[in-house]
């Protein structure tokens, strides 16, 4: 398995779900691999939300990539940020003028968010892609709180009080039912001038349900659960405009002291980079294979793509599908090497599932669906599953445990930085988030 004087090299951007099932998958092949990212971690993006929300701490969903590779020495790690790829002579460059040689390239770079042609709204209403984005949304929502202490204006204490989030997928759904419950019972007894139980937490959704993907039925099942956490759900009103503290929808606006953006993203510039053909989203569209056109030796896979599944509906931009993209690379990199056929990807949909507060959530599997608590530990125990490390696995485990018993976040501390933008004080709660970077998602 060489090419030429030196092994095959292979080389993957990106350390999240697909570049990660891509390296395990090379395992053996006698292939020399460099991985690039341009953080030193891999994350459980899934659960970001439960950092923002004050119910895990960062070190409980990150693990640092050389950690994971440490017993892998023909696994090279890089820290650095890919600003293009040389086709022709086979190498990526980095920002600070390095550059890396491959025989064989995995572009696994996820995505960003997407404000639909509305950049100006993102440092107002920042999303959730990296713990970055979770530790600074944990800042603004509870200096929302804090500024609302101190605020002797009842209109203003209101508006601080407000929190929106746009956009009603399985992130919104989750960030809204753990917002109120925060507000609710967390906060409940912590405060002596506002009552924090008051908080309005309003869910802002332009289509005609939230997590459209699901069937109908759960969407009704879980707009109702919502509903009865004392979340507001608007639906079929698109987003017209965002301010410091306002959010204008329909014939609405809605003074808010916190907004948050959850409906939308948009891919990394990898398209770009290789001057290939894209979608409205900036993912490539690759061949059957994974396989960029004109290139059968550089894969794109994850939200990096648009690629069909075999019900001829866009494989879904989910955590499992970077996986599996990522050991379809893998595969076909083997199969090249041994001079085998490379199988199309054959992407296999294993379910869609949500939580709702901290006891509820909705489980499609297709074969079975189910809902209320039951759904939560299906849901929970399929989370610890794929976490990494018995000790995570247990540290979350008991973590959700006593908040399921008690309904309290012991991770409710205010950490400063400037990740996200300006630094906040207690009067002035807003968290100035820096535009989306120009090359998000991975390296």
């Amino acid at each position: 398995m060489t090419t030429g004087a030196h092994k095959h090299r292979v080389v993957i951007i990106g350390g999240g779900f697909g570049g990660i099932a891509a390296i395990e998958q090379l395992k053996g092949t006698g292939v020399d691999i460099t991985i690039i990212d341009r953080r030193n971690h891999h994350l459980f993006q899934p659960l970001l939300y439960q950092v923002a929300t004050t119910s895990l701490s960062p070190s409980e969903i990150a693990w640092p990539i050389r950690m994971l590779v440490r017993h892998r020495p023909e696994v090279t790690t890089v820290l650095g940020n890919v600003t293009g790829i040389d086709k022709t002579a086979q190498l990526v460059e980095l920002e600070d003028g390095a550059r890396i040689a491959y025989d064989s390239l995995i572009i696994a770079t996820g995505a960003a968010h997407a404000y639909f042609g509305h950049d100006e709204w993102a440092p107002y209403a920042p999303g959730l892609k990296t713990l970055e984005d979770a530790t600074a949304m944990r800042r603004r929502l509870l200096l929302a709180f804090e500024a609302a202490e101190r605020q002797t204006d009842p209109e203003k204490r209101k508006a601080l009080l407000t929190f929106a989030i746009i956009g009603a997928g399985p992130t919104g759904v989750e960030l809204a039912g753990a917002v109120i419950e925060l507000a609710r019972l967390t906060l409940r007894d912590d405060f002596r001038t506002i009552h924090p139980e008051e908080a309005r937490v309003v869910l802002i959704e332009a289509g005609p349900r939230v997590l459209l993907n699901f069937r109908e039925s759960l969407s009704e099942y879980t707009k109702s659960a919502l509903e009865r956490l004392g979340v507001e759900v608007h639906l079929g009103d698109a987003v017209t405009n965002i301010t410091a503290d306002s959010v204008a929808y329909g014939d609405k606006v809605l003074r808010a002291g916190t907004i948050v953006w959850a409906a939308g993203v948009l891919a990394s510039p990898a398209a770009k980079w290789l001057e290939v053909e894209a979608d409205r989203a900036g993912r490539i569209k690759v061949n059957p294979d994974l396989t960029v056109p004109g290139y059968p030796n550089i894969y794109a896979i994850g939200d990096t793509v648009s690629v069909l599944g075999p019900n001829g509906k866009p494989v879904p931009g989910i955590g499992d599908a970077a996986k599996q993209g990522g050991r379809q690379a893998g595969r076909a990199i083997e199969a090249q090497l041994a001079g085998k056929p490379v199988p199309p990807f054959r992407y296999r949909h294993l379910g869609d599932i949500a939580t709702i507060g901290r006891s509820a959530a909705v489980i499609d599997f297709g074969w079975v669906q189910l809902t209320g608590w039951v759904g939560w530990w299906v849901w929970g125990l399929a989370h610890i599953y794929f976490l990494i490390g018995l000790k995570n696995r247990i540290s979350v485990a008991v973590s959700w445990m006593w908040i399921y018993l008690t309904g309290h976040r012991s991770a409710r501390l205010i950490t400063w930085g400037e990740a996200g933008g300006a630094r906040q004080t207690p009067l002035a709660p807003k968290d100035m988030a820096k535009p989306p970077d120009p090359d998000p998602g991975a390296a």
